[in-house]
């Protein structure tokens, strides 16, 4: 059997360009629509993921693996929603966001009458009872030696049988900080210091895989859920020329880094330029791990063949892509559909810096074509001269609708 490692932050594409409903697509092979995860949950919603989904961790289970999570869950933060009762043998981490609290973006208390002071201290909860509460930025600071704490001590006491580990860092999502160990140390800020913190993390993770024996045969794939909030600045990260950012559905808000490791299974030195997605995780994990994949309909492709050292998939591709429940565009992972849709924008508006968040503008899609492989920017509109390619997309956007539906059609 192979051990699975994989951290819930090659290039990918999330299903979804929020947290909440890019980790329950992550976990279960399927556009979060199909479970009610539409968004972004809050501390105060009553719904999460549901039981009728299969996780990761619930069919791994049943190939007798060991299945732990540390770090952020966000798919509902009532008990019957949390990681244990989704598969998940432990789980050490909080409920949702680390901003969702009484407390400012920068850790400064807020006034009484501010609309943040709704939220409760963010509970650090184990398993199913809250062991600490999150109350200050240094608080904060400490979330990622703890959960990579955790995370060594699972492989640690996991390495004599199958494992799987789910290591979901709360941060870079803002507010940010770093233990004492790397504040001030990268030379680069406190995003610089957190990233720092953040690779360490990711080496640690690795010397406990080499010091179980276990690192040559352990599939690690380090990715993230969505684009970078590109209104915070300095804190915000950046989409390196692709268009937008968090939440939209353009390629900035949509496509993020992919690294994986596995020194038994994948041939080095290889390229692959084929489309991947999050959705993809379920399916070919459930195939490299001979699990029994569930009935309900998955929306990933088994991309084992690529890791194995082939260039191209057989499958067809179709992403959707989605943000909220209008339908934003499709793909067959070459050419992108755009299709007519308001959205937030950060063109034209200046970010802001040491924490706080910039204003969004309002922005109006209007329908377009892009060639993804020479024009990831989406900067170049091609319908004119490719009118097969839009017929083609325009036919796979109405198949999208009459699945997963279009509430919004957006401005022509």
């Amino acid at each position: 059997m192979l051990h699975f490692w994989a951290a819930a932050r090659c290039t990918f594409q999330p299903a979804f360009t929020v947290c909440s409903a890019s980790r329950a697509a992550l976990l279960t092979g399927r556009y979060p629509q199909r479970s009610g995860i539409k968004g972004a949950l809050f501390p105060w919603s009553k719904n999460g993921l549901p039981a009728s989904e299969t996780t990761l961790a619930e069919m791994l289970k049943t190939q007798g693996y060991a299945t732990g999570m540390a770090g952020k869950w966000h798919l509902g933060h009532l008990p019957e929603f949390l990681p244990v009762n989704h598969g998940f043998d432990e789980w050490l981490g909080l409920p949702y966001s680390n901003d969702m609290w009484p407390v400012d973006f920068d850790g400064v208390p807020l006034p009484e009458d501010h609309r943040k002071k709704k939220y409760s201290p963010l509970p650090l909860i184990d398993g199913l009872e809250t062991v600490d509460t999150i109350d200050t930025l240094e608080d904060q600071g400490m979330l990622t030696p703890r959960y990579t704490e955790r995370a060594v001590d699972f492989i640690r006491r996991s390495k004599e049988k199958p494992f799987f580990l789910y290591l979901a860092h709360s941060m870079p999502h803002v507010p940010i900080y770093a233990s004492p160990r790397f504040l001030g140390k990268s030379g680069a800020g406190l995003y610089g210091d957190m990233m720092m913190e953040i690779d360490w993390s990711v080496g640690e993770v690795m010397n406990a895989l080499d010091d179980a024996g276990v690192a040559g045969n352990t599939l690690v794939i380090f990715t993230s859920d969505n684009g970078p909030w590109l209104n915070f600045g300095d804190h915000g990260g950046t989409c390196d020329g692709l268009r937008e950012g968090k939440g939209t559905a353009f390629e900035g808000g949509m496509r993020v880094p992919c690294i994986m490791r596995w020194p038994a299974g994948m041939p080095a030195e290889k390229t692959c330029d084929e489309f991947a997605s999050t959705l993809d995780l379920f399916p070919t994990l459930g195939t490299l791990a001979d699990a029994k994949l569930p009935k309900t309909k998955l929306d990933g492709i088994d991309i084992s063949v690529l890791l194995a050292g082939e260039t191209s998939l057989k499958q067809k591709r179709e992403f959707w892509y989605y943000y909220g429940t209008p339908l934003c565009g499709v793909s067959d992972g070459r050419w992108k559909l755009v299709l007519p849709h308001k959205h937030r924008s950060y063109v034209g508006v200046e970010p802001r810096n040491g924490g706080h968040p910039g204003p969004y503008a309002k922005g109006v899609a209007k329908k377009a074509l892009y060639d993804l492989e020479k024009d990831p920017g989406e900067a170049n509109d091609l319908q004119d001269q490719y009118p097969e390619i839009m017929e083609r997309l325009e036919k796979m956007a109405a198949r999208a609708r009459a699945d997963l539906g279009d509430v919004e059609k957006g401005s022509k």
